[in-house]
């Protein structure tokens, strides 16, 4: 297979370790943090919503709640 050229993308199911591992958490938190869901970063990145969510989680972000703003009723 040929190589993306894009440095968060990685062979699916290839174990990410080491300093590999700190470099995508970086990137993945930088991004999350400034408003991409976790499902997008797992597609962009070519690894489970579940790796993203366990690197994100490991690197000590507070992940947002589930939904969009809900409805306020009216009065």
């Amino acid at each position: 297979m040929a190589a993306t050229g894009t440095a968060t993308s990685t062979e699916k199911g290839r174990r990410i370790v080491g300093s590999e591992r700190q470099t995508l958490a970086k990137d993945l938190v930088k991004r999350y943090t400034s408003g991409e869901s976790i499902r997008a970063l797992a597609a962009s990145t070519g690894r489970s919503y579940g790796f993203v969510h366990r690197v994100l989680t490991e690197s000590g972000v507070q992940l947002r709640q589930r939904g969009g703003a809900r409805r306020r009723k009216k009065a």
